[in-house]
């Protein structure tokens, strides 16, 4: 929002606060005093009605009185009690100001009210004993004519100064009425008033000053196309500038991309060869141990039995000769074990899966751990370079869980689906996180034996798996397209 927006926002809040705060506050007081007096006016109503009742009373109470002075059954006769109690208690209730009916009642009264109250209390006192009088059992006939003829004597006055008291306290009333609507006109006049003065004091300015910003604004949307037009014109320059870019850098692209899938291409090339010249290395060298230092030490083998036949001329000699037979056969087997990890000759007389059920016996027995074997058991070959992949693979991978995980129990499987071959090493050691052992460089053996596996499963074209989590295992899965293979 700009500098002109803020000041025209901030004039049109204040104004529009101040003059709507002005209005609310005088309707609220309105129609606060308006409910108000209508609730008093309702109140005074009741009280009205009630001291008309008192004249109703009056004249019931002597009609009651007269029919059983001259012997005339009356069906009020019954409640001539309660009606006395009711006018009494009102009379009270009335002159104290405080009529207790339903709600309490506040009874407004004025000095006139209260001067006409005291007047008309000696004809009520004079009317109330007589009443009390007669309504008493066991009174003479003369007592109650004396009682009657003193009410009848006192009732004239009596009733017309309370219909004066009615009277009052309806003019009263009218004159609070009288009021309420002078008040109504002084609230609806204040209004109009503010309302005026908001209009010429407020809004009027206020429309001015919206005007002349509507000017300005105008006036800047004018300049604003004006600069949209030559900013138009350089867009459209920057448009074909971005698309010279654009081709430039998809070109860039195009380059890199090549640049780095021709490296790509070579590492792998360089790899695979790199393989090849090892398992070649190691071809080589297992051909040598076996047919050169094995067939020595066969020899020497088989000199040492001869050798036995001689007697020694103490068994001193003969014990350390047998120690020597012993580390001869034991040096010939550890000869033959390092000429089959380098390259186990079952695996190219009989294939995979006969080289992994034996590569499963050879590390139960070496390191006092059940491994598992499960294949296919359907003999078929694949081509060499999948066989030495996957053999090295299941080699590093068994190595690893024998000497690092902790596991009781490692699980070799080889299964063939329709378009893959799949090889799994799973153990229930005590797992590791690769993350962590590349970021700190604990377990270098560890790691390098785990790029090596990936190493070999790309360049099969296969996919390898590694998942391995603290305290429950490691499992490494090998994917390779069946079609790949060479199944034959």
């Amino acid at each position: 929002m700009t500098e002109l927006d803020q000041q025209v926002a901030r004039r049109l809040t204040r104004f529009y606060i101040l003059a709507l705060t002005v209005i609310a506050l005088l309707t609220v007081s309105g129609l606060l005093f308006i409910k108000q007096t209508i609730r008093d006016l309702n109140d005074n109503g009741r009280v009205l009605n009630v001291a008309g009742r008192q004249r109703m009373l009056s004249q019931r109470l002597t009609k009651i009185t007269v029919l059983k002075l001259v012997g005339i059954p009356s069906p009020d006769a019954p409640l001539f009690d309660s009606l006395l109690t009711a006018w009494s208690t009102t009379h009270v209730q009335l002159r104290k100001g405080r009529l207790l009916m339903e709600k309490a009642y506040d009874v407004p009264k004025s000095n006139a009210l209260n001067a006409m109250f005291d007047r008309i209390e000696s004809s009520y006192q004079t009317i109330y004993t007589n009443f009390v009088q007669i309504g008493r059992p066991g009174p003479s006939a003369s007592q109650q004519k004396q009682a009657v003829e003193q009410i009848l004597g006192q009732e004239p006055s009596y009733l017309s100064q309370m219909n004066a008291i009615v009277f009052q306290f309806d003019a009263e009333n009218f004159a609070r009425v009288k009021h309420l609507e002078r008040i109504e006109w002084i609230l609806s006049l204040a209004t109009l008033l503010t309302l005026l003065i908001e209009g010429l004091l407020i809004f009027r300015p206020v429309v001015n000053y919206t005007r002349r910003a509507i000017r300005q604004l105008a006036e800047s949307e004018r300049a604003l196309q004006l600069a949209n037009g030559r900013l138009a014109v350089t867009n459209l320059n920057l448009e074909a500038a971005n698309r010279t870019l654009v081709d430039t850098q998809e070109l860039l692209v195009r380059t890199i991309d090549e640049k780095y899938a021709l490296q790509r291409a070579e590492d792998r090339v360089r790899s695979a060869a790199l393989l090849e010249g090892q398992e070649e290395e190691r071809r080589r060298f297992a051909r040598e141990l076996h047919d050169g230092i094995g067939q020595m030490l066969t020899g020497l083998n088989l000199h040492a039995g001869k050798l036995k036949k001689i007697p020694f001329p103490d068994d001193k000699q003969r014990l350390r000769f047998e120690e020597l037979c012993t580390m001869i056969q034991d040096i010939i087997q550890t000869t033959r074990q390092i000429s089959h990890n380098l390259m186990p000759s079952v695996l190219g007389d009989f294939g995979l899966e006969a080289t992994l059920q034996l590569l499963a016996q050879q590390t139960a027995q070496a390191s006092a751990i059940n491994v598992q074997f499960t294949g296919p058991g359907d003999e078929k070959r694949h081509s060499p370079a999948v066989e030495i992949g996957l053999y090295r693979i299941a080699q590093e991978a068994l190595n690893n869980a024998v000497k690092y995980a902790g596991a009781h129990q490692i699980d070799l499987r080889l299964q063939r689906t329709r378009t893959q071959l799949i090889m799994t090493v799973e153990d229930d050691g005590k797992g590791f996180s690769p993350r962590k052992t590349v970021r700190r460089g604990q377990a270098p053996t560890v790691t390098n034996g785990l790029e090596n596996m990936r190493t070999r499963a790309r360049l099969l074209n296969g996919d390898l798996t590694i998942s391995s989590t603290l305290k429950k295992g490691t499992r490494v899965v090998v994917k390779l397209p069946l079609s790949d293979t060479q199944i034959h």
